[in-house]
């Protein structure tokens, strides 16, 4: 999964972006309000963590010009202010959850991996597809009841696969979700990992639709 981290506040973005990064997440960073207008607007994340108080443009005025160009990720506000009629704009302006500072970091992982569940129609943290299980809480893959170790672009991916379980994904979409902006990015090394993904989950029906991308058999 990929998420937009947008805080001005270098002290907060840098521990949020290592809180997130180990919590499996490709993270993209913006600290100003056009930088993050322009991310928001042209890059494929699966949610955005996003702070109000903004340079350049307030995190509202962000957040209003993505959903008026039709943006429909998921967006947690982050925000100091804590009063009620802040709340009420940033919902009316479209977004999905808010959380007010100082927060744990546990709730933060709680509430994001809620909204990317609900934006694909799941309300389990729990993925299965056969004897496959991926538990989106505790990182733990397992096939069979037996705990399997993965990588963390592994699991990224697996994830990503059986969130759409029976679904063609290219090559393309793999990479622009699994990896931040500042990766190198190459659709060879997705062939790499469903090639590592095959060997340690013998028995996963993980197809090569030729010309098209991979598909996990629901």
């Amino acid at each position: 999964m990929r998420v937009l981290l947008v805080e001005d506040d270098t002290q907060l973005r840098e521990p949020l972006r290592r809180t997130l990064v180990e919590a499996g997440y490709a993270v993209d960073e913006a600290a100003t309000g056009p930088d993050a207008l322009h991310l928001g607007q042209t890059e494929p994340y699966d949610a955005a963590v996003l702070d109000l108080g903004l340079p350049g443009l307030d995190g509202l005025s962000v957040l209003q010009r993505w959903r008026a160009a039709g943006r429909t990720l998921p967006v947690l506000i982050l925000t100091a202010r804590d009063s009620w009629h802040e709340k009420v704009a940033g919902i009316d302006a479209g977004a999905d959850d808010y959380l007010a500072k100082p927060f744990h970091t546990e709730e933060l992982l709680a509430r994001l991996r809620a909204l990317i569940r609900r934006a694909q129609g799941l309300a389990s943290p729990l993925l299965q597809c056969g004897g496959l299980a991926l538990d989106t809480r505790s990182g733990r893959v397992s096939l069979d009841g037996a705990t399997v170790n993965l990588t963390a672009h592994e699991y990224r991916l697996l994830a990503y696969l059986m969130h759409r379980p029976g679904q063609v994904v290219s090559r393309t979409e793999l990479t622009e979700h699994l990896y931040a902006q500042d990766f190198e990015r190459d659709s060879n090394t997705i062939e790499v990992f469903v090639g590592r993904l095959r060997r340690k989950l013998p028995g996963v029906a993980l197809e090569t639709v030729r010309g098209l991308g991979y598909r996990l058999a629901a």
